[in-house]
């Protein structure tokens, strides 16, 4: 579903390039749910943007469903919705619904699907005490959870989710949880990031590990566990980054 082969991503700082990936390589099954970790920095943002075709990859190659992230990009966003940190994409002077209602028109959405995708997500989410208000007041926790509706307004196949519970309180992190496990019995496709290892370990069939742009792990976890005879996935975390040259205390 997703094949990421031998990608490389650099960035010009002034006079000096910054190299964010360094040949990584791994593929994502469909229906899988992967999780991406890394400390800040170490190039997660970067790969989850070139896997939806926002940068292009200086050397090596993306596919998503098939097609190629820089040859056909208008055919892989078709297929994926996006969720990166704290860029939401909603517009402040429009309400929760009208936001909704705008990304689903963009999407191609007719409206009477749209009106039952809004009252499914509002539902799901709690939002329908304010989904008539205007965005621009809205808490960190609110904004969240409206752009996650608007990441899956238009229910796709592949779903890019990057750090999605920043923001969310505890019961609003669970619907979430709750949501990736729906999600997966649809038969979805999911990355998502998480400085929150318990976040991951909880919900995903695989682990992609990442440390300075450069792949340390990627496979399942129950493969992972058994390799390193251990469940603490925050354990083998730090054993990897210590394993890989860095002094971390562990």
């Amino acid at each position: 579903m997703i094949n990421i082969q031998e990608v490389t991503k650099q960035f010009k700082d002034k006079k000096k390039y910054v190299t964010a990936l360094k040949y990584v390589s791994f593929e994502v099954k469909q229906g899988e749910v992967l999780g991406l970790l890394g400390e800040n920095g170490a190039g997660k943002t970067t790969l989850l943007r070139t896997i939806a075709t926002l940068l292009d990859p200086t050397t090596g190659q993306v596919q998503v469903g098939g097609f190629n992230t820089v040859k056909q990009p208008a055919e892989i966003q078709k297929q994926i919705g996006v969720l990166f940190g704290s860029e939401t994409g909603l517009y402040d002077r429009m309400t929760a619904r009208e936001n909704l209602e705008y990304f689903a028109m963009l999407y191609g959405l007719g409206k009477h699907e749209t009106k039952v995708r809004i009252d499914e997500l509002s539902k799901m989410f709690g939002m329908r005490d304010y989904l008539n208000r205007k965005v621009g007041g809205f808490s960190k926790g609110m904004r969240q959870k409206v752009a996650i509706a608007r990441t899956i307004i238009h229910n796709p196949s592949i779903i890019l989710f990057d750090e999605p519970t920043t923001g969310l309180d505890i019961t609003s992190s669970n619907v979430f949880r709750q949501l990736i496990h729906q999600l997966k019995r649809e038969g979805k496709t999911i990355i998502f990031s998480s400085h929150i290892v318990e976040e991951v370990s909880m919900l995903c069939d695989a682990v992609a590990m990442i440390h300075k742009g450069e792949l340390v792990y990627h496979g399942s976890l129950e493969q992972l566990y058994e390799q390193e005879g251990s469940r603490d996935l925050n354990y083998i975390f730090m054993s990897k980054l210590v394993r890989s040259g860095d002094d971390y205390a562990i």
